[in-house]
């Protein structure tokens, strides 16, 4: 958790859950973290997606409105995503999933996806270098989102990102693979 406080407090941005301030509780050596307020996930968007926007089931193809909202969605994931990368240094989450995208409902931004869950991310030199206390060959992460080379223990950089961004657009856009 130590981990997650110190790359919050380092990446603010519109594009991030904002850290506001953490402490350790003395009698049960329990961290605390006050972040940013945000009512809910990618993932409960997901569930109700489809009922939303009026398709009785999920393989009937989706109406404009639905698209539009999706893509807006996953554009702003993507800037999210490439905020972490183009930081110095940059910054792999290491566990993108629709559980650590946070919707944000505040209507004076524009802006309301917001990254959560900091516990993993690591900072990544571009000679491959880690300089936390992770190495790049550790195997950590959401089973089913992770890249083919996190689970296999092979060296991997930030485009395990993109292979989970990958992932969750399939999601988002309701995109069978095994069809």
């Amino acid at each position: 958790m130590l981990n997650e406080v110190k790359s919050l407090a380092k990446v603010r941005s519109q594009y991030v859950v904002q850290y506001y301030n953490s402490w350790l509780n003395d009698n049960t050596n329990e961290l605390y973290i006050q972040m940013e307020y945000c009512p809910q996930s990618l993932r409960t968007v997901l569930a109700d997606k489809a009922l939303a926007f009026g398709r009785q089931l999920a393989a009937e193809p989706m109406n404009v409105f639905e698209y539009y909202i999706s893509c807006e969605l996953f554009k702003q994931v993507l800037e999210s995503v490439q905020y972490l990368h183009e930081c110095k240094p940059p910054v792999i989450h290491r566990d993108l999933k629709p559980d650590n995208i946070l919707i944000d409902s505040n209507i004076r931004s524009n802006y309301c996806v917001k990254l959560c869950d900091f516990g993993l991310a690591t900072d990544h030199n571009i000679d491959g270098n880690t300089t936390s206390r992770y190495g790049h060959t550790s195997c950590v992460g959401t089973i089913g989102y992770m890249a083919p080379e996190v689970l296999s223990g092979s060296v991997y950089n930030h485009k395990s990102d993109i292979y989970s961004l990958s992932l969750i657009g399939q999601k988002l856009f309701d995109i069978d693979l095994q069809a």
